[in-house]
């Protein structure tokens, strides 16, 4: 069955990125030390990061985001000076549709590798059901950003959650539970490696 699913890398704190996200500093500043466990997952002792990084796009067919995940542009498309097209090259790692909330209009953007862009207008709920119709069988997966998971949760649209922490003090910045006081999640799985701590919960 399709589940809704979504990942986020949290400080010890529960900041998911740091304050004055901008071009130069895209997870906040202070944040980019928060996903670079991703990046190290070859080295001894890390084969809980690599399991988790793996199991994270299995059965995925479609993502949603939110803009400030796709990138540091704000307003119109036309704002930016050129087109801007997403942090991750000409070939973005999902290999599948991708629907970005945003408030302005644009064309779907196809990138190389499987990945197609497609950006609405309508909310969350809007994005969801296009990514369902578009993952048929397959999983959902909420990408991000802050925002977006947040709103995710306030809606109990999600199956499942994984939170990748980080011993990380932030201290400022964006908290993915911020104004969700009452919710309740069901521990699932807790794996671990010397650099983060992945929790997986369920939702009653």
């Amino acid at each position: 069955m399709s589940r809704v699913r979504a990942r986020q890398v949290i400080s010890i704190d529960g900041y998911a990125a740091g304050p004055r996200q901008s071009l130069e500093h895209p997870f906040g500043e202070g944040g980019l030390r928060l996903p670079q466990w991703q990046l190290q997952t070859d080295r001894p002792g890390r084969e809980n990061d690599a399991q988790v990084l793996a199991e994270s796009v299995e059965n995925v067919g479609a993502y949603v985001m939110g803009r400030n995940m796709f990138g540091p542009v704000r307003g119109p498309w036309s704002s930016w000076d050129g087109e801007w097209r997403g942090w991750w090259g000409e070939e973005p790692p999902y290999h599948a549709p991708v629907f970005v909330l945003t408030h302005h209009e644009r064309e779907p953007l196809e990138m190389d590798g499987g990945t197609t862009f497609h950006f609405v207008t309508d909310g969350l709920l809007a994005a969801l059901a296009l990514a369902r119709d578009a993952a048929a069988t397959a999983d959902v997966c909420v990408a991000g950003g802050v925002s977006t998971i947040r709103q995710a949760l306030s809606a109990g649209v999600l199956d499942e959650l994984t939170l990748h922490v980080v011993p990380l003090v932030l201290g400022e910045g964006e908290r993915t539970f911020e104004g969700l006081a009452g919710l309740e999640l069901e521990p699932d799985r807790v794996l671990a490696s010397p650099t983060v701590t992945h929790l997986r919960y369920r939702f009653p």
